[in-house]
Formats: structure tokens, C-alpha cells, sequence
């Protein structure tokens, strides 16, 4: 009996039978379709997992959630129908902030956990936001703010027509990200890896670092090249992420090294 698709995730077949399955989490304003070339990287071993959040792609006509305590409920009543053995998440920006509140949401259910999580270009969650809101700036504030960012595709910013279409998910998106309020719980313990641009000037290496404090389990980072998007720039980023899913299918007796063959 073929499974039914689910509204949440959209999930790539090219990965092999108990391959990892890799979720991924799109940045405030992105949709994680731009992570589907990503797959040829990772075949067989693994498979990714693309969320389908409301108010893009293929869902935006819906409106986009505001608040993350709603929209990681949604996902992980999705998720538990069908939670795969093996699986881990990988998330940019607003992205990383959902996989982890997901994967802490996912613990408090009695869950199976992550075996990692992949967070990028997002300071630790406990780290207060430096800077004021501004999903509720002014539409000419907030589209410079956009600009600022550099991660909006000018077509869409210098086009009224799309402006009208697509801002409303973006005030959105902001608004989840910077009306999150952290709350403390004990540590996570699947290993974290914390990507991060070197030329980021909003998330820099020093917050980067302070993920630490969210695992009991192995923590590394990895600067990269570029700004808060290196992550559609830098050819090292999929090498390392590639490498890093495979030793952790190693560590975790998912599949055999080469020179175990």
C-alpha cells in the first residue's frame, strides 16, 4: 500500500532502503527547495527530507505561522505518524531555530531524537537578539532591511506585484524569529555541528560556538566562506556536511567504511 504524502515534508527517494533521512529547515522568507539539488551529494547513504512550510512553494496560498511554538506542534504531529529509524536535521537561519525547538519537542512526546542536528547561520538560542524587530517596519524600512540582508532575490524586491505576493510571508517569517523567546531545558543529547559564515556579521564565530551548551553529546563548528548566505556560495559547506552525515552513518553502524568491505 503506497503511503500517503504528507502536507509537511516532501521526502526524495533517491536515498536507499534504512538510508538517514535528512531533514531541512529553510531560512526566514526561503523555501527549502533550494535545498533539493543537494540530494547527488548524499546518495545513497542518505535521503533529504524537504519541509513544506505554509505560505511557499507548493503551500503558498496558506498563510505563514508566526509564532514557533504552533508551527513546530504542526511538524512534529506530522513527523511521529511515520518517524523514520534513522534521521537527522539540518537547518539555515530561522531554520536551525525550528529543528531545534522540533528536536526538543520531539524529546518531550518520549520521541526518537535526531542523531544529529545541523544548525546554520543562527546564533545559540540562548543568546538574546542584539538588534530591534523589524517585521513590523514600514514596507520601504522593511524592504531596505531585506536589501541589507542580501538574501532576497532583487526580482522580487524591485517588483510590486511580487513584493504584494510574497511579503506577507516574510513579516512572518521575522516575526517568528525575532519574537522567539528562549526557555531553558536540560541539553540535547545528540552530537550538534554549527555552521556558520566568516563573514557573517550578524551571527559571528563566537555565537556560533555557544550551541555548545545545548548537547551533552559531541559539538564542533564550521566557518565557511561568505556572509549569512555563504550557504548558496561556498562548495565546502556540501563537502563538509557530506563528510559529517557519512561519519556519523559510521559511528552510528548505519553503514561500513570502505576498508570494511
Amino acid at each position: 500500500m503506497k503511503k500517503s504524502q504528507s502536507t509537511w515534508f516532501e521526502n526524495l527517494p533517491e536515498g536507499k532502503d534504512g538510508a538517514l533521512r535528512l531533514y531541512c529547515f529553510p531560512y526566514a522568507g526561503g523555501s527549502a527547495q533550494v535545498f533539493r539539488g543537494w540530494q547527488r551529494h548524499f546518495s545513497p547513504q542518505a535521503a533529504l527530507s524537504l519541509a513544506r512550510l505554509p505560505g511557499r512553494a507548493t503551500r503558498i496560498g496558506e498563510p505563514a505561522f508566526k509564532k514557533y511554538k504552533p508551527l513546530v506542534n504542526a511538524l512534529a504531529n506530522d513527523m511521529i505518524s511515520e518517524l523514520p529509524p534513522a534521521f537527522a536535521f539540518w537547518g539555515h537561519s530561522m531554520g536551525a531555530l525550528i529543528s531545534f525547538e522540533l528536536a526538543r519537542e520531539l524529546r518531550r512526546r518520549g520521541q526518537r531524537a535526531p542523531l544529529a542536528l545541523f544548525v546554520s547561520g543562527r546564533r545559540a538560542p540562548q543568546i538574546p537578539d542584539p538588534d530591534p524587530p523589524t517585521f513590523n517596519l514600514p514596507e520601504e524600512e522593511f524592504i531596505s532591511e531585506l536589501r541589507r540582508l542580501n538574501g532576497t532575490p532583487m526580482e522580487v524586491l524591485n517588483s510590486p506585484e511580487l513584493k504584494e505576493f510574497f511579503l506577507p510571508t516574510m513579516r512572518a517569517d521575522f516575526e517568528l524569529v525575532e519574537t522567539y523567546e528562549y526557555e531553558p531545558e536540560p541539553p540535547l543529547n545528540c552530537p550538534i555541528y554549527a555552521y556558520g559564515g566568516l563573514q557573517d556579521a550578524h551571527v559571528p564565530a563566537e555565537n556560533m560556538k555557544e550551541w555548545q551548551k545545548q548537547t551533552s553529546g559531541a559539538f564542533k563548528v564550521r566557518m565557511f566562506p561568505g556572509d549569512h548566505f555563504y550557504i548558496h556560495s561556498s562548495d565546502d559547506l556540501l563537502h563538509a556536511l557530506r563528510r559529517d552525515v557519512f561519519n556519523l552513518l559510521l559511528e552510528s553502524r548505519l553503514v561500513t567504511s570502505p576498508g570494511n568491505n
